[in-house]
């Protein structure tokens, strides 16, 4: 029976994520705010109260709020996270996760596999990062979740690697550059490179401005398939390799190690799976993730040994790997052979 309980809670996954979509889509943590009462949340949103209680019910049994009294309701810990204004807001991050271009792709989940095409490009007609060229909003919604994401491990890390030691950083693929501006507060004698494709890019400068670092940093745009700006000493790519298959990164690191200083390193963050799973192991989010980038963009995340062996195809040699906790995100460091 107890088999049978967890394997129904798995199939509900699905259900359980499309009442967090809903619940950011309306902002509901914020008409929660510090408690209120049935009717004013459901008068804030126009749903009958005898409707609204069954989603607050169903937030409440995810653990996202409670009832501190009858029919007032309180965000516990984790329902906070959905507020805008919390510190460590996902709010665009559970917007993401319930879209078309999030959600679609993964009906074909088995097309995927059986391919190696990504359904992605079969169901929007083209690939992801073209389609959100096109789709403006859609992309500022991808973007600000992925900055809520980039958001803690910007904060993490320049504590599990030091940075100051290099001149210049150039971040490729570094969106809106919430991670450049982490690293380079953390190393004032330093100077960053931001490298994106201009949809990518979107907001950097604001944001580089706000962390007080736009003196020191440039904002590039290109494509690093094609090549990436030349004279770093390090080179940082995040949650960006793994949006490609073992061609294209080897590619892209190649192209990075040709533009790179003498007695420089490429620095990738992104999970680093074990080359085997235990039984009693539970990691279950790289290994949806290796899924979602198989079904969305193509892409893979990678053990020790295949970083090993695309960095090789790419004239790198792997030096160390750290891990950053909390993020899940490991520091894959590679110098040239």
């Amino acid at each position: 029976m107890e088999a049978q309980a967890t394997l129904r809670r798995l199939l509900s996954g699905a259900m359980a994520t499309h009442v967090l979509g809903v619940a950011a889509d309306l902002g509901l943590a914020d008409t929660i705010g510090d408690g209120a009462g049935l009717g004013v949340i459901a008068d804030a949103h126009g749903i009958p109260p005898e409707r609204m209680v069954r989603l607050l019910r169903a937030f409440a049994s995810l653990g996202c709020c409670f009832e501190r009294a009858p029919r007032v309701y309180a965000l516990t810990e984790v329902g906070s996270l959905l507020r805008k204004d919390d510190p460590g807001s996902l709010l665009d991050f559970a917007k993401l996760s319930t879209t078309p271009v999030t959600e679609r792709p993964w009906l074909r989940l088995k097309d995927s596999l059986r391919t190696g095409r990504p359904a992605f490009e079969d169901v929007f007609g083209r690939p992801a990062f073209e389609y959100f060229a096109d789709e403006p909003e859609q992309a500022a919604v991808f973007n600000a979740a992925m900055s809520q994401g980039t958001r803690d491990f910007a904060e993490a890390v320049p504590r599990y690697y030091d940075f100051g030691r290099y001149a210049t950083i150039a971040d490729i693929g570094g969106g809106d550059g919430t991670l450049l501006a982490g690293i380079l507060r953390g190393a004032p004698g330093s100077r960053g490179v931001l490298f994106d494709l201009e949809a990518g890019s979107a907001g950097a400068a604001e944001n580089l401005g706000a962390a007080g670092v736009s003196e020191r940093c440039d904002v590039v745009a290109g494509d690093f398939r094609e090549a990436v700006p030349g004279g770093a000493d390090l080179y940082v790519i995040k949650s960006a390799l793994h949006n490609w298959d073992d061609d294209h990164a080897a590619v892209i690191l190649g192209n990075c190690r040709a533009a790179m200083n003498q007695g420089g390193r490429v620095l990738i963050a992104d999970p680093v799976l074990p080359d085997a799973l235990s039984e009693d192991e539970r990691l279950f989010d790289p290994y949806l993730m290796d899924l979602h980038m198989l079904v969305v963009v193509g892409g893979k995340e990678r053990t020790r040994s295949e970083f090993e062996t695309v960095c090789a195809r790419a004239g790198l040699a792997v030096t160390a790997i750290t891990p950053v906790p909390p993020t899940g995100l490991c520091l894959i460091e590679a110098e040239a052979r």
